[in-house]
């Protein structure tokens, strides 16, 4: 066991010791976006194409591919501190090469440092999310601890790309790489103001057992398929709106707002999360997002100019939204204590690999069809996945 039912219940609330675990999130997080965000202008500014920046930007998600399975037996077996140092340490390490890569020119060391960046945010992501989860005393306050992990990158991404563009504007590339160079040290910091909750060390003799074991749970098995669908429509919506927002004749600051509409839906539905997790019924709630989802992807090629597609993509957004902070929690309640990590591996690798997979399979969708290919494909998954939804209900749950 990683924790015994008292320590896990040991934490009587979201106090200071959360706060600095999502602080340490958001940091680690911000490094990886401000780097990426940096890298990828800089390449463009010294003349490479568009080919090697999406290469340069795979980057970022094929490290977690290799990492998440190690990183999830290496939370259950150190619990938070270590894999969040290992993570810091590879953030620092990546920006710094990506700060000399810069400075000499060296693209390829510039490569290196996209790949660190994405792994540590892939070793400290899963050790943050489980150490989230034993925050939590009861299922209500689950939803409320996993809405304000997904919070976390979310508000990385909204604002370390502005901040980023401000200071490479104002005083160059250098300098924006430096910044992203002091972030996993204030993650660092941060860190280690959690409180320390050691597990408790595995019985002598006893072999580890692998993590492709936990598919054997129908829980876990069903959770995963459902969480796959729906994150593979965030990816569907990624690529389709610019697609068509072109072939509709949009401009490029509509087109920005249509994917912004998306992306404010997502955070205010968690912050709504936050404020009403006792009334919510995880299953409940993720089949209810699954069929919004479904009807939005099958209509919205036929949205109306900017406001219809803004709308369309804000009501995607909130089912969307939703999904993270319900998969997290219900994660939890059908996963063995001592396999949080582990579990929490499984699932970023599922979601790295489609992010890797499906828009290459987009992409070659839409040419040999329409556009709006893809968001019928996806929609169709969903109406699938929605049979493991209902047996995600018959499974047994483990109260934190």
């Amino acid at each position: 066991m990683t924790h015994d039912a008292s320590s896990a219940r040991g934490y009587t609330g979201l106090n200071a010791g959360f706060a600095a675990v999502i602080a340490s999130l958001v940091a680690v997080h911000a490094c990886m976006a401000t780097t990426r965000v940096a890298a990828t202008l800089w390449v463009l500014n010294q003349g490479y194409g568009g080919g090697f920046v999406g290469v340069l930007l795979s980057l970022f998600a094929v490290a977690p591919l290799g990492l998440s399975l190690w990183a999830g037996r290496l939370a259950d077996r150190h619990g938070f501190h270590k894999p969040v140092g290992i993570g810091v340490a590879m953030a620092f390490a990546g920006a710094v090469l990506a700060l000399i890569a810069q400075v000499l020119g060296w693209v390829w060391l510039l490569a290196l440092g996209c790949l660190c960046c994405g792994g540590a945010v892939a070793i400290a992501a899963v050790a943050i999310q489980r150490e989230a989860g034993l925050m939590a005393h009861d299922a209500s306050q689950l939803k409320r601890v996993f809405s304000w992990v997904a919070l976390g990158p979310a508000l990385s991404n909204a604002f370390a790309p502005v901040i980023t563009g401000i200071v490479i504007d104002t005083a160059g590339f250098t300098a924006a790489l430096v910044l992203s160079t002091l972030l996993p040290l204030a993650a660092g910091a941060i860190a280690k103001r959690v409180p320390r909750h050691p597990p408790a060390p595995a019985a002598s003799g006893v072999k580890p057992r692998p993590a492709w074991d936990l598919l054997k749970d129908p829980g876990l098995r069903n959770l995963l398929i459902v969480n796959v669908a729906m994150s593979s429509c965030w990816d569907a919506h990624s690529f389709v709106v610019p697609v068509v927002g072109h072939a509709k004749g949009l401009s490029a600051s509509s087109i920005g707002l249509v994917l912004g509409s998306f992306a404010a839906a997502a955070t205010l539905v968690r912050l709504a999360i936050v404020r009403w997790a006792h009334r919510i019924d995880d299953v409940k709630a993720l089949r209810a997002a699954m069929a919004v989802a479904t009807l939005t992807l099958l209509v919205y090629a036929w949205l109306p100019g900017t406001l219809g597609l803004m709308l369309g993509s804000a009501v995607l957004g909130l089912a969307l939204g939703a999904v993270q902070p319900m998969v997290l929690a219900t994660m939890h309640q059908v996963t063995p204590p001592d396999r949080h990590g582990q579990a929490l591996g499984l699932r970023m690798l599922a979601a790295n690999g489609a992010t890797v997979a499906m828009p290459l399979g987009f992409g070659v969708l839409a040419a040999a069809s329409v556009a709006a290919a893809p968001l019928w494909l996806m929609a169709s998954v969903l109406v699938g996945a929605q049979w493991a939804a209902r047996r995600i209900e018959s499974s047994p749950r483990r109260l934190p």
